[in-house]
């Protein structure tokens, strides 16, 4: 029996990227870096190496996806996924009095995020406290995000309370508050980075968001000129046909390079919608008094934007159609009109070979009296060379009885000929 080669990875891809357990209380820092177009992350210095041999850490294995060490004041777990990565710091202890005056992130060494690749999208602090600490965690909610609208939820079954605003902070995190009342270490870590997840998520599936916004005004322009063209494609004269279908072909290219650099986006953006969706039901929230969930939250706000994306999809396909059938109309008329066209030069050619084929009688007619003259010629001057050597010919009499003979004769030989020219046209 012959294992697959990729067997042992595939296997092992359900266990790549294990959740860490938490202990209440627990300060959680997470950003996620897009990838940029300069180079892949597993060829660039990876800044992971320097941090590493400052602490007496083992360094990462560049080809895997998935890091986690203990540095002692804090921990760092780094995943790669397909087209970002993102880093997680945890701390013990929060201060129930200020849960976020001091993230996880600042236990960093000074200057050592800066040395990290990509670009920023997400990031999101977490401060989970035990439920003793803060008995009224809503209230402990207003003081932590202030006068902003937040929303909260009694998650995982009501072993937690979880509030955020989803909004960011002067450093440009969003804030989590989870109040824990009876998770344990595994499921609490569980339950940190599906909150993680849904923002990180959230903010990739919005990468789709300004393309479709700037896709449909193009999309406005498309169909005005669209609209346009059939309302001239009705009463166009044959002349403007080509300048039509040239305008048709234009649009259509446009819509094709719409839909080339917004396929990706918005097919990343479905599927990450998708998982955001996933990690709010794997929640399971209920609600608290006077307070929106969080994934009620969402569904206000930032399903809106991916019906919007969705919405831009289908009409770029739309118009694709649209532009489909004005140029099958127009290429129908272009080939209505050259078949007509076809069909005059048929007829005239057919009254050019009847002319020709009336000449050609008339030229044939001609030519045998031709040959019949110069062969009566000939003939008399036979009647005369007899006569002279004695035979009792007329020559006069004997060429006017030759000449319907001679007649008959060149007539047959010429339809003759003519035949055989058509057998060997034929054969050809």
């Amino acid at each position: 029996m012959i294992t697959h080669p990729d067997r042992d990875a595939l296997q092992n891809e359900i266990h790549a990227r294990p959740r860490q357990p938490l202990a209440t209380p627990q300060r959680v820092s997470h950003i996620a870096l897009m990838r940029t177009a300069h180079g892949d992350a597993t060829v660039l210095p990876d800044p992971l190496g320097p941090l590493c041999a400052s602490a007496g850490v083992a360094a990462p294995d560049t080809r895997g996806g998935h890091f986690f060490a203990d540095f002692g004041t804090f921990r760092l777990k780094r995943e790669r996924h397909g087209e970002f990565d993102d880093y997680t710091v945890y701390c013990d202890d929060v201060d129930a009095r200020a849960p976020f005056a001091r993230p996880a992130i600042d236990a960093l060494p000074a200057g050592w995020l800066d040395t990290l690749p990509g670009l920023l999208i997400a990031a999101v602090h977490i401060a989970l406290l035990p439920a003793r600490e803060m008995p009224d965690g809503t209230a402990a909610a207003a003081a932590a995000f202030g006068a902003n609208e937040f929303a909260g939820a009694s998650i995982a079954d009501g072993a937690a309370r979880a509030f955020t605003d989803f909004r960011v902070d002067e450093r440009g995190f969003t804030r989590v508050l989870v109040i824990d009342s009876a998770l344990t270490p595994a499921h609490a870590g569980r339950v940190v980075q599906r909150l993680i997840e849904v923002e990180v998520y959230r903010m990739v599936a919005m990468l789709a968001f300004p393309l479709a916004h700037t896709s449909a005004a193009e999309l406005d322009r498309v169909e005005a000129a669209l609209g346009t063209l059939v309302a001239r494609l009705e009463a166009a004269p044959v002349q403007e046909e080509p300048a039509l279908l040239g305008e048709v072909s234009r649009l259509a290219g446009t819509v094709e390079r719409i839909a080339a650099s917004v396929g990706f986006r918005f097919g990343a953006a479905r599927a990450y919608h998708a998982l955001v969706r996933q990690r709010g039901t794997e929640l399971r929230q209920q609600r608290l008094p006077g307070l929106q969930t969080l994934t009620a939250f969402l569904e206000r706000r930032f399903d809106p934007a991916m019906a919007f994306c969705e919405s831009v999809g289908r009409r770029i396909e739309s118009v694709a159609e649209r532009i489909a059938r004005a140029s099958a109309l127009l290429r129908t008329r272009v080939e209505i009109e050259r078949e007509r066209h076809n069909q005059e030069l048929l007829a005239t050619m057919n009254r050019r070979a009847r002319l020709q084929l009336h000449l050609q009688q008339t030229v044939e007619g001609l030519s045998v009296a031709a040959i019949t003259y110069y062969g009566a010629g000939i003939a008399h001057y036979l009647f005369v060379a007899a006569r002279t050597v004695g035979w009792p010919v007329d020559p006069e009499l004997a060429t006017g009885l030759a000449i319907v003979p001679i007649a008959i004769a060149v007539t047959l030989g010429v339809r003759h000929i003519r035949a055989g020219i058509r057998r060997r046209l034929g054969g050809a």
